[in-house]
């Protein structure tokens, strides 16, 4: 049985997303001892370097959102995510969770390029899961996260963006990256109308690519 990859919502924030995740197309596991997982150790005091690269997403409605990737930070993560980049994985893909209460949006599954909506949230790439590559880098406005299973070594292909600050993440997702462009508009989409009792979006969110272009051509806003 396949395993919804998503952020795993601690406690305290629990109770804000219990009536987005109470039927069958929910895609967060309701774990609430999720909040302290068992891993081997954080990077502390690293500072992220950007890739050679970023990644460009378009979307069909909402405009861009350009990504600055971290390599020395969580290499693997970064080497999957721009792999599948590749591949064009993700075209054709759609956010299929977004929540303005905990400041994410969230994309990256196949499972979106369909209509059956009771899978959203459940995709997985060709590949196997990515280790964790937890960091003392904090959750901030414009944070990309690996969304992963209720196991820590359990991200995938599946991403979210951290629209505010939420400390409640810290060193529990793999962090890889950071919005360098585009941030109003991944704003926009959190705030997007969703569909009665679920976090998904009631218009579907299309991602029409996402390439990799030089780092060169996007200096930091």
């Amino acid at each position: 049985m396949k395993k919804s990859r998503t952020l795993l919502i601690p406690f305290t924030l629990l109770f804000l997303f219990l009536a987005a995740c109470n039927d069958n197309n929910s895609n967060t596991n309701s774990n609430t001892n999720a909040a302290e997982p068992k891993t081997a150790g954080v990077k502390t005091a690293v500072k992220p370097e950007p890739d050679a690269q970023v990644a460009v997403i378009e979307t069909a409605d909402y405009g861009r959102i350009v990504i600055e990737l971290y390599p020395n930070i969580a290499p693997q993560m970064v080497e999957r995510f721009k792999k599948l980049v590749s591949e064009k994985f993700y075209d054709g893909t759609a956010i299929h969770r977004v929540d303005a209460s905990l400041g994410i949006i969230q994309g990256g599954d196949p499972n979106t390029k369909e209509n059956n909506v009771a899978a959203y949230g459940m995709g997985n790439s060709p590949y196997p899961n990515v280790p964790a590559e937890f960091s003392d880098i904090p959750y901030e406005r414009g944070t990309l996260g690996a969304a992963r299973t209720q196991d820590v070594n359990g991200a995938n292909c599946q991403w979210f963006i951290t629209l505010k600050t939420q400390p409640a993440f810290d060193k529990k997702y793999t962090v890889f990256g950071r919005v360098i462009d585009g941030i109003k508009n991944a704003k926009m989409i959190m705030g997007a109308p969703t569909v009665a009792g679920t976090p998904r979006p009631s218009d579907k969110v299309v991602i029409k690519s996402v390439t990799l272009q030089p780092r060169a051509s996007f200096p930091a806003g």
